[in-house]
């Protein structure tokens, strides 16, 4: 049986905030990733329970910013609102209302997922909006399941010409 969450692909354009708490990782970019990544997010998933006021324990937010050399990775819960004192080690910020394209893919197909968006936005003439913006990978934990919903979010801009 095969799973219908890997062939979804559905691609939207989305305007949202969003208010995190978490944890980071800096690393030589592309030789220290995914291992990286994957070491914050664990580290995180284990402390995530912390924070206060979270809308879904579950769901796992991921910014990240990368200039080709060096890439900063966060593991994330998102916040209703912001704790009084952030737990060690973590940090608070909001992520301001941004124009994202957005795919739904899943773990096991998020390569494909960067390639639909890469092409959707130059089909449709936007380029990734890197200055005052962070790309967005939400990862909805099951711990039961091989292979889980995750969604892709690419900060835009339209291009003029």
């Amino acid at each position: 049986m095969s799973n219908p969450l890997a062939a979804s692909f559905e691609i939207e354009v989305v305007n949202r905030e969003y208010k995190l708490v978490g944890m980071s990782i800096t690393a030589n970019f592309p030789e220290s990733f995914p291992e990286a990544a994957i070491t914050v997010q664990r580290e995180f998933w284990e402390r995530r329970k912390e924070i206060k006021k979270s809308n879904d324990y579950e769901i796992l937010f991921s910014p990240g910013m990368c200039n080709g050399i060096l890439a900063t990775y966060f593991a994330c819960i998102e916040v209703t609102e912001y704790l009084d004192k952030t737990p060690e080690g973590m940090i608070a910020f909001t992520l301001p209302n941004t124009e994202y394209v957005k795919v739904s893919c899943t773990n096991k197909t998020i390569g494909e997922g960067y390639n639909k968006l890469f092409e959707w936005m130059k089909g449709n003439r936007y380029e990734h909006k890197f200055y005052g913006a962070c790309q967005i990978e939400i990862f909805y934990i099951n711990d039961e399941a091989d292979e889980e919903p995750v969604e892709i979010l690419i900060p835009i801009s339209k291009l003029n010409n």
